[in-house]
């Protein structure tokens, strides 16, 4: 197949090949970015080791992948997107492998960080792909599979390791990809299309400081908590660093990233907006269990059949709102209702009464989840559409930073709330309301900068031509 050919997508049937490869990588890879969370007691009783470096099996996965998020991006570009996605997934099951055979802390954080940079190498080039499996008036469609796999992965995350802990011992987490990453590995040559490719040298300092950058502002999120001198120098050196990669950006011919992509208000915006809903998704993520749990005394399992709402309601809705997107519908308007509707969901949530019903609460996780579906789909193709055929590469790695950092930020804010709130007499029911009110307000905020791409910046909208 010529780059040609599959600019303009592929034919139906290979199409459906090619998604299902690229969504098995994908579930694979955001999975294994939550369910290792649930299994941390367990594993450090098991390898007799301390909660605070257990916590480690965790960040290092994350770490690895937000740092080589851009650099592999770019490689995609250059090596063509098929090429890095194959590798990635290679890594990524071999890493698994390794997890499972780990007999030692040590030996177990080394083999995340393999499987985080596997993981790197599939989601900083899955939606790049997407946007050559399908056909220019049906991007929508095939960015709502990918955002609907990648919400539900994310949301289910905790209920799967629960599942999995309640009958096979910890390693099962990270075996089970094996065979999965073995099928989607056979069928990767004949399923994914070639894509054209740049002619310029890859830009390693680039790489390094992009790294720099991302390491430095991932651990001083994820440090807030503690709100110490060292965490003001990680985020003070993380926005030197981040200045520093701009700077090397401007002056290249071309940049890893593409700086020239921001210059757009459609895409600043919709980055942020990006920012803003997974902020909101992952402190009510974060904080329900806890609530759930520990307030009312529910079960892993209970706790996650009591969160399914919300990605069942994602799965409804993300295609629906792809759908829309293509018949262009403008991404300011679903995406500005979707988070408004988010932020309804939230706050009913925060303000729940003492003894709510578990089909109140069902449905005040459904709302969510339905504003939550009807903004992903229609931003994810407005941020690859509004690129280039040939930065695709750098808009998919901008795409997966904003997720990863909005997810690590959630997280992090929940961390402090809860440090904030642990001296009340009711320090969990407390911080996770607080936790909610918080979400809701970075839903809202992620609805007004939606709602601001209708204003003068509506041309901006279409899809770049390809």
């Amino acid at each position: 197949m010529n780059a040609r050919q599959a600019r303009d997508g592929l034919p139906p049937r290979q199409r459906l090949r090619a998604m299902f490869v690229i969504e098995i990588a994908l579930a694979m890879s955001v999975l294994d970015g939550m369910i290792a969370n649930i299994a941390l007691p367990t594993i450090a009783a098991e390898l007799r080791a301390a909660p605070a470096n257990a916590i480690w099996v965790v960040n290092a996965y994350q770490l690895a992948v937000t740092v080589s998020l851009l650099p592999f991006a770019s490689l995609g570009e250059l090596r063509g997107y098929r090429r890095v996605f194959g590798w990635g997934l290679a890594v990524f099951t071999l890493g698994s492998l390794a997890c499972a055979l780990s007999h030692s802390l040590t030996a177990l954080i080394a083999s995340r960080i393999l499987q985080g940079f596997g993981g790197a190498g599939i989601m900083s080039v899955n939606n790049a792909l997407v946007r050559f499996v399908y056909p220019r008036d049906q991007l929508g469609r095939g960015v709502a599979i990918n955002a609907l796999v990648g919400a539900i992965s994310s949301a289910i995350g905790p209920s799967v390791a629960a599942a999995i802990l309640s009958v096979a011992p910890w390693q099962w987490l990270f075996a089970i990809n094996v065979p999965l990453g073995g099928i989607a590995l056979a069928l990767i040559m004949g399923a994914l299309p070639r894509t054209p490719v740049a002619h310029h040298r890859f830009d390693w300092l680039s790489a390094v400081i992009s790294a720099a950058t991302f390491g430095m502002l991932i651990t001083g999120i994820d440090n807030l908590r503690r709100l110490s001198v060292f965490v003001a120098l990680e985020l003070s050196g993380a926005a030197v660093a981040a200045a520093l990669f701009v700077w090397r950006q401007l002056l290249l011919p071309y940049p890893m990233l593409a700086v020239e992509l921001f210059a757009r208000p459609v895409f600043a915006l919709s980055v942020v907006t990006s920012i803003c809903s997974f902020t909101a998704q992952n402190l009510a993520f974060v904080s329900l269990p806890f609530f759930l749990e520990e307030v009312l005394g529910r079960s892993p399992v209970e706790t996650g059949l009591l969160m399914t709402p919300w990605p069942v309601a994602v799965g409804f809705v993300a295609p629906i709102a792809g759908w829309l997107a293509d018949k262009k519908y403008p991404a300011g308007i679903l995406g500005g209702m979707g988070l408004a509707t988010m932020s309804v969901g939230l706050l009913l949530l925060a303000f729940r009464p003492g003894h709510a019903a578990v089909s109140e609460m069902a449905w005040w996780m459904a709302i969510c989840g339905v504003g939550f579906g009807f903004f992903q789909s229609p931003n994810n193709r407005t941020i690859l559409a509004s690129a280039p055929p040939d930065r695709a590469g750098s808009a998919s790695g901008i795409l997966a930073a904003a997720r990863l950092v909005g997810q690590t930020f959630g997280a992090a804010l929940v961390g402090l709330i809860f440090a904030l709130t642990s001296t009340s007499p009711s320090g969990i029911s407390h911080g996770a309301t607080l936790a909610l009110l918080v979400a809701a307000g970075f839903a809202s905020a992620g609805a007004i900068a939606s709602s601001l791409r209708l204003f003068g910046f509506h041309r901006a909208d279409l899809p770049h031509p390809l």
